[in-house]
């Protein structure tokens, strides 16, 4: 074995840990794949005598790579997520090993992949590196051209995005959100049964709802309509969206959508669906454990 074919073998090795590494960073199977292949050209290229930790100095690479993708997405502003949910991961590619790309995609959540594409690329980078496959910061710092305590600190500002913080009954604010994201998972629940009732029952009589340029109001009308929120209601993810309770839901080949409430008491005074990606891209989303 001469030594390219030795440096291909190992660069194998690592192409099923560099490929996951890609598509947390890119959300999307092809962009992973493109950016595994430039990685190996650039193995290919170097002195690889000189590399102590092969697999370390390709998920160095890989990096890079990804964050020069995700830097050209935001300065064409480019939605690659097709509004943030990549119709592109669940799609095999003719050469490719089905069952591999599917345990892939599977492997991370569309609802998860929504709030990464929310991050800017230096935070999604020390997040999904650090906290994913366990990358020391030391080694990221110089990918992001920061010092490892800057890369500790994009990190732990992604986990705060990423994560939303339930909040504890500790203080009368945490209380009021709790409070709010109850009415929120009473409204989903009921919508995800069809429970008209329930959907009345938390509703005020005045509410407002917005949907794609349609109204509805009133608690019987917005009730009634309740086989649109249902839709969404059955893949929803509990979400602080700019800061309050609310849901976003995300389906393969679809747009994402973001519900977001007003509450006043225990009771829904306006609701809106937002799918125009502009308004989508704004928002400050947080997942929330369901």
């Amino acid at each position: 074995m001469d030594e390219q074919e030795w440096l291909a073998q190992r660069f194998e090795e690592s192409r099923d840990h560099l490929r996951a590494v890609a598509y947390r960073m890119l959300g999307s199977l092809t962009e992973a794949d493109d950016a595994v292949q430039e990685a190996w050209l650039r193995l290919s290229r170097s002195d690889d005598r000189g590399i102590e930790n092969l697999r370390g100095w390709l998920t160095t690479v890989v990096g890079r790579v990804c964050l020069d993708v995700l830097r050209q997405r935001r300065i064409r502003r480019e939605d690659s997520f097709d509004a943030a949910v990549p119709a592109s991961a669940m799609v095999q590619d003719d050469d490719g090993d089905p069952e591999q790309q599917a345990l892939l995609a599977d492997s991370v959540s569309l609802a998860l992949l929504v709030v990464l594409e929310s991050l800017e690329p230096p935070e999604r980078l020390a997040f999904v590196l650090h906290d994913m496959f366990g990358v020391p910061f030391d080694e990221i710092a110089p990918i992001v051209e920061r010092t490892p305590a800057a890369a500790r600190q994009l990190a732990s500002r992604a986990r705060r995005r990423v994560r939303g913080g339930a909040p504890s009954a500790s203080s009368g604010g945490d209380q009021d959100l709790r409070r709010r994201r109850e009415v929120v998972e009473a409204f989903v629940t009921a919508a995800r049964g069809g429970d008209f009732d329930a959907l009345v029952a938390v509703l005020d009589p005045d509410v407002v709802a917005r949907s794609n340029g349609q109204l509805q109001r009133g608690s019987a009308a917005v009730a009634r309509a309740a086989a649109t929120f249902a839709q969404i209601a059955r893949v929803a993810q509990p979400a602080l969206i700019d800061g309050s309770p609310g849901v976003i839901a995300a389906q393969v080949g679809e747009r994402f959508r973001a519900m977001t409430f007003e509450i006043e008491g225990e009771r829904i005074t306006e609701i809106e669906v937002i799918t125009d990606p502009e308004r989508l891209r704004l928002l400050d989303v947080a997942l929330l454990d369901a």
